[in-house]
């Protein structure tokens, strides 16, 4: 008999504040720091939490890809993705609240695997249904912009 998987499950992180601009972050067994460049007063030890939003989405986009690819049976090889992001910096800076603080990300997804261009948009398409960090940022407000192609 096969087990089913839970289909709600809770996430866990730990942080401690190690300064005003250091947060060092444990989940699972992994352990990294959340920190901001030293010309904002940082130690530079780890992306700014923002920059970890974007690290977040990109790995997602992977996961979720190759997941995708493989329930559609085609060989989508290693991706390289490259996201630019327009940010409104006035909620982090005080000046005032901001609803949607990353106003565009356009996220480029490369893709050396021997698919044909039909079957990347498709993986695109399925990609966009199903990665959580995607939905997280289109509903917040974000204008999301995804580009697949081959490598």
């Amino acid at each position: 008999m096969a087990l089913r998987e839970k289909t709600v499950v809770k996430l866990r992180v730990q942080a401690n504040g190690l300064s005003h601009s250091r947060t060092d972050i444990g989940i699972r067994d992994v352990s990294y720091s959340i920190d901001e460049p030293v010309a904002r007063g940082g130690t530079n030890l780890g992306p700014a939490p923002t920059e970890a939003a974007l690290g977040a989405l990109a790995g997602c986009t992977n996961v979720i890809g190759h997941k995708c690819a493989a329930k559609l049976g085609v060989d989508i090889g290693h991706l390289e993705i490259e996201i630019t992001c327009e940010f409104d910096r006035r909620g982090v800076t005080l000046e005032e609240e901001i609803d949607a603080p990353f106003v565009a990300l356009r996220q480029v997804v490369s893709a050396d695997g021997s698919l044909s261009e039909d079957d990347l948009r498709l993986v695109g398409d399925e990609v966009a249904k199903y990665c959580p960090l995607s939905k997280l940022f289109e509903q917040s407000g974000t204008k999301l912009e995804t580009i697949w192609q081959k490598a």
